[in-house]
């Protein structure tokens, strides 16, 4: 499966390059972002050197790493990725807007572009794992299709949507 651009009303995800990093590093800088995920904001080298593995592509044969930085068209700057973890199962997605940014819609018309996206390439099932108490991106996830299920998954529930052939 090739990962392309796809265009939504305001945003162009764009599949992700190294040099988005620098760029990036800005947006993903808040420690804030890293509430619910755990970790801390990474360098522009460390986040070069991510972004340099992902676009690599996944080792295993039967799994494709689509991973796409979030461009606010009409102010020309990146605002965050979508990421999709593509298998014979479906496919797990996550998102992440930079805060300044956020409650804007951005997520949520980003995931519907990938969840369209995803769908239009015969992906049957879509599924996202979300932290109980993140309530923003338990919204996203309804806005985009997916039900919340009583799975759990290292403390995340498992949000999930099929589409029929």
């Amino acid at each position: 499966m090739d990962i392309e651009a796809i265009r939504t009303r305001r945003l162009s995800l764009l599949p992700l390059a190294v040099e988005h990093a620098d760029e990036m590093a800005e947006v993903l800088g808040d420690p804030a972002l890293h509430a619910f995920i755990g970790g801390v904001p990474l360098t522009r080298e460390e986040l070069r050197a991510r972004y340099a593995r992902l676009v690599a592509g996944s080792p295993d044969p039967f799994v494709v790493w689509g991973n796409w930085v979030v461009r606010l068209d009409e102010e020309r700057c990146l605002t965050g990725t979508v990421q999709a973890t593509i298998t014979g199962d479906g496919a797990e997605i996550a998102w992440v807007v930079g805060t300044p940014w956020q409650g804007r819609g951005i997520a949520t018309e980003a995931a519907r572009g990938l969840v369209d996206w995803l769908r239009s390439r015969g992906v049957g099932q879509v599924y996202a794992h979300v932290h109980p108490g993140h309530a923003a991106s338990a919204a996203v996830a309804g806005a985009v299709g997916l039900v919340r299920t009583d799975r759990m998954q290292d403390g995340e529930e498992r949000w999930e949507a099929s589409f029929g052939a």
